[in-house]
């Protein structure tokens, strides 16, 4: 009977499940799901892998309102599905590895130890990736456990591409440098990209994982060169509802000229700018392409002529491009913004077939025109899947 590897994303207050399946020659999606609004009104979904809603339901009443209680409700829903089946690993996604983890690892009390030493580096996301692990450790024992690192795709950049012009001591005493992030979404487009296009696989790529949460890479041969993201997963383009890079003096400008605080400043910059801030109206860019307000329409123009800005910064540092992904959910979905970033990179050989890209399809295509110098693609991103290949890895060395 084949077994199966749960993977687990946890937020501050969601935790996000998939289940697969062995045995194939990749792992195969069963369901997926998750435990949401966990301490103020704790629900919980379940979808099989053709997106069938199975279960939608509020958590009970007088459980506990935490991870933990979370956890095991998902756990005890698993239970009464997988038929026998065993659990032969959990593979959990962290968004930060620091300098000491650059491949995913076998979770031990010693490798917990040293997660909690990146805490520093992403307060507002590592506990959280953390605290299922000693969590699941009590619940399921004797199962292993992988930790997979969104910053560990990106260790491959040139040194000159991880450093801020800042003293050596900063980046050697305490870490400070451009680790990037979404490593995960690159890898697993770096994985597929040879099955669709061998010759952009083994040359420069740039990917945009354009969503919420946004970031460009540029990868030459499979391997990162360069990416947008840097100390945290503020710095690049403007996201949902965050600024994206903006001029680091503006935040001594916030404390000394408008009396913000620490606290307020972070609000502003991570939850409160980006789309949502730009436009006054939402983070969501099918509200703005839909909203007659100019503030929406220059909030969506805006984040396009970054994305732009940002390709040809990628083609600078790899010497020039041989393809360009789109990925993630804007990436995935938008056409009118692949349009307009496509269009304004006509002068690099970018040449985009409109009907191509205003096909609805949830399959890996190409967008761009035979003539195009520089082919384009959408290529649907997986970090699931990503996470349960390492997670059976790591278990079977």
């Amino acid at each position: 009977m084949s077994e199966l590897v749960l993977v687990i994303n946890a937020g501050s207050s969601s935790i996000k499940f998939s289940l697969f399946e062995t045995g194939a020659a990749d792992p195969v999606l069963l369901f997926k799901g998750l435990a949401d609004g966990i301490y103020v009104d704790p629900k919980f979904v379940a979808k099989d892998a053709d997106d069938n809603k199975l279960v939608s339901e509020s958590m009970p009443a007088d459980m506990p309102k935490n991870h933990d209680s979370a956890l095991r409700h998902m756990l005890a829903w698993l239970n009464s599905r997988i038929e026998g089946r065993t659990i032969a690993a959990v593979g959990h996604r962290v968004v930060h590895g620091g300098l000491s983890f650059c491949q995913p690892v076998r979770i031990t009390e010693e490798v917990l130890k040293g997660l909690d030493e990146t805490i520093a580096l992403a307060p507002l996301h590592a506990p959280h990736n953390i605290m299922p692990m000693r969590v699941l450790a009590q619940l399921l024992p004797t199962v292993p456990q992988v930790a997979c690192f969104d910053t560990a795709f990106h260790r491959t950049q040139p040194e000159i591409e991880q450093q801020y012009a800042l003293p050596y001591e900063f980046s050697e005493k305490h870490g400070i440098r451009r680790y990037g992030f979404h490593g995960l979404s690159y890898e697993y487009i770096a994985s597929v990209l040879p099955g669709i296009d061998a010759k952009a696989a083994a040359g420069r790529t740039v990917v945009a994982h354009l969503g919420n949460g946004s970031s460009m890479a540029g990868l030459i041969n499979g391997h990162c060169q360069a990416t947008t993201m840097g100390f945290t997963a503020l710095e690049g383009l403007p996201m949902g509802t965050r600024c994206g890079t903006i001029d680091p003096a503006l935040i001594l400008h916030f404390m000394s000229h408008l009396k913000m605080d620490a606290s307020q400043i972070e609000e502003l910059i991570y939850k409160q700018s980006g789309l949502l801030g730009m436009s006054g109206i939402s983070s969501d860019m099918r509200d703005l392409h839909a909203s007659k307000d100019p503030h929406a329409k220059f909030a969506v123009d805006y984040f396009a002529h970054r994305v732009v800005r940002e390709a040809a910064s990628l083609a600078a540092a790899m010497q020039g491009f041989d393809a360009l992904v789109f990925t993630a959910g804007i990436g995935e979905n938008d056409d009118i913004a692949r349009a307009t970033v496509c269009n304004e990179l006509r002068w690099l050989g970018v040449e985009i077939d409109e009907v191509a890209n205003a096909k609805r399809s949830g399959e890996a295509r190409c967008i761009s025109l035979p003539s195009s110098r520089v082919p384009v693609y959408i290529i649907p991103t997986n970090e699931e899947l990503m996470i349960a290949r390492h997670a059976l890895k790591c278990v079977a060395a």
